[in-house]
């Protein structure tokens, strides 16, 4: 079946890139002789990024000599050696449309089988100084695969691949690949994979998630989660129906449509996005909703934060009457229907999107076990104190655990609050949740991290979070720089269109020298998601609010509507992006 041509290793190293250090393990070496062969690596081997390579699924990654020749074709390369793909075996043989996930191969005393075709990520295109090779692999389907080991023992160049048996369905790694990352993602190729048993877990969460999205939704549920598409394009007016004081640093606007028309329904968990005037051009802010999902009207409630521009301008502004621009419902952080139980988990104003789930399960008088957690600091900032007390108390296993972290002298154990304190492990354990409940939570970021960790001791596999403001970035291999927070790029502003980064509060104009609109958010330090910087895993997509962009190069798959790629976009007028 198969020749191992060469052995090759390299231990992870830093790599100077476009002003930033990698830390990487793409440069791989043959070695002669006889190298063991672990269940975690090859003798002499390791990988920078373990969240992307290594582990025990993915000990080896092997690559074949004929894609050598075709890359040397069609790259005009005549400087292509083992290894320079970054895999550990070089083979002649095993071809991609031939192996097939599942296959067990004997291969000196080892015995392996194949997991998964090779994860798409920019550094095998810097190792190669080719940045579109990760988007190559895929469209010419040759990425290569990986290996789980079996039986450890020593390899070498020269042993022969012998097969031992074929995984079932005969899905090949090339047919998996494809049904991944170009576009169809037929329900029965996902069906078939989720059946092979030798699947890595990261390709078998993909695969289910690409069974469950929805006919005719556009995007790729399988790289990354995915919503309805925009209810509207872009921004529409809208008119401030009420205005409310929650707390004393809380309000509450209600907004609906100039002609009474009902507004499109939004799913509980979502945010609206509001384009506000100001002096030095349109402040761009988000807020969750907060009210009942299926109501004709939108309610959005709003921190009046220190510093906060567009709260401010809220407060001081806008009454019944006002009208103001919002871009449609967006968000993936919804409620997800079942009948399993659920965890509605906030502190301070976290508590808005799960207060729309908690209605959209009091309105459906859901049998499922709910439990409602919530931490203030005290009775005076506790915001929807009565509104949520009723709701739960509309559920026939509605369970509500309030805690005030510094109790004003007014409020009442037991009345106001259930506990004096913080949510902590401790508070949670006390709950005694069943494994298969859903967490929902939303809170300042060290509360969430601290909150997503303490579920997930507590045997929790289902938690989903919301962050206001940035998301945490994904910038696989780049060392840790001081955070700094978001600014307009060094130099003269840009000729071009603005370019709105609305989660990080900063528009600023565009200018071509950067070749994408990644390229803009991290020359202003704007938090970003991203791998394989081509179009390929759709790590950076993110929700295009308003305007357009044009791709250079084309996505490998397009991206949901009303999302956008931004490695490899650049706009084409005004934009607005949920970044």
């Amino acid at each position: 079946m198969g020749t191992l041509v060469s052995v090759n290793v390299g231990l992870p190293k830093d790599v100077a890139w476009h002003g930033r250090t990698v830390y990487t393990g793409v440069w791989k070496q043959p070695v002669d002789g006889p190298v063991l062969l672990r269940r975690l690596n090859l003798d002499g081997d390791g990988q920078g990024d373990l969240a992307g390579h290594g582990g025990e699924q993915r000990a080896v990654l092997v690559y074949q000599l004929d894609s050598y020749r075709h890359w040397a074709q069609e790259l005009g390369r005549d400087d292509l050696t083992p290894g320079n793909f970054g895999e550990n075996f070089t083979v002649d043989g095993l071809p991609d449309d031939e192996v097939c996930i599942g296959d067990r191969y004997r291969v000196g005393d080892a015995v392996v089988e194949v997991t998964q075709p090779r994860v798409t990520c920019y550094r095998v295109g810097l190792r190669m100084n080719e940045p579109r090779l990760p988007a190559l692999l895929v469209a010419h389907r040759r990425p290569g695969f990986y290996l789980r080991v079996l039986t450890e023992g020593l390899v070498r160049a020269g042993d022969e691949f012998v097969k031992l048996s074929t995984g079932p369905e005969a899905m090949t790694v090339a047919e998996l690949d494809a049904l991944l990352y170009l576009p169809g993602h037929p329900r029965d190729g996902a069906a078939r994979a989720l059946r092979i048993p030798a699947l890595s877990p990261g390709w078998q969460a993909s695969m289910r998630a690409l069974l469950e999205q929805s006919d005719g939704q556009r995007g790729n549920a399988g790289l990354t989660a995915t919503a309805a598409p925009p209810a509207w394009p872009g921004f529409r007016p809208l008119t401030v129906t009420a205005y409310a004081e929650e707390t004393r640093d809380v309000f509450s606007l209600h907004l609906a449509a100039a002609d009474g028309t009902p507004l499109p329904p939004a799913r509980p968990g979502q945010f609206l996005t509001l384009r506000l005037p100001a002096p030095d051009g349109p402040l761009i802010r988000s807020y969750s909703l907060s009210g009942p999902p299926g109501d004709a009207a939108y309610r959005i409630s709003v921190k009046q934060e220190p510093h906060g521009l567009g709260s401010a301008y809220l407060r001081a502004n806008v009454r019944p009457g006002t009208v103001v621009e919002a871009a449609a419902p967006r968000g993936t952080f919804t409620l997800e229907p079942g009948d399993g139980p659920v965890l509605l988990l906030s502190a301070g104003i976290g508590v808005t999107p799960v207060l729309a789930m908690l209605y959209a399960l009091a309105d459906q008088r859901s049998t499922r076990e709910v439990w409602w957690v919530h931490g203030a600091r005290d009775g005076a900032e506790h915001a929807f104190a009565a509104e949520s007390r009723e709701l739960v108390g509309r559920l026939p296993h509605g369970h509500a655990l309030v805690c005030y972290s510094r109790p004003g002298p007014g409020d009442r154990a037991g009345r106001d609050y259930t506990t004096a304190g913080r949510v902590t492990a401790d508070v949670l354990r006390e709950l005694r949740l069943p494994p298969d409940t859903a967490a929902y939570l939303c809170g300042p970021a060290a509360f969430t991290t601290q909150v997503t960790a303490a579920l997930g001791e507590l045997g929790l596999a289902a938690v989903h979070s919301e962050l206001f403001g940035s998301q945490p970035g994904i910038t696989p291999g780049i060392a840790a720089a001081p955070d700094r927070p978001p600014h307009p790029p060094d130099g003269p502003p840009g000729p071009g269109p603005a370019v709105s980064f609305v989660r990080s509060g900063l528009t600023v104009p565009w200018r071509p020298e950067y070749g994408s609109l990644l390229e803009l958010a991290e020359a202003c330090d704007v938090p970003v998601r991203w791998s394989c910087r081509t179009g390929v895993c759709h790590t950076c997509e993110s929700g295009l609010l308003s305007g357009q962009v044009a791709y250079t190069p084309e996505p490998v798959d397009a991206p949901a509507e009303g999302s956008v790629l931004i490695c490899c976009s650049q706009p084409a007028g005004e934009v607005a992006l949920d970044v």
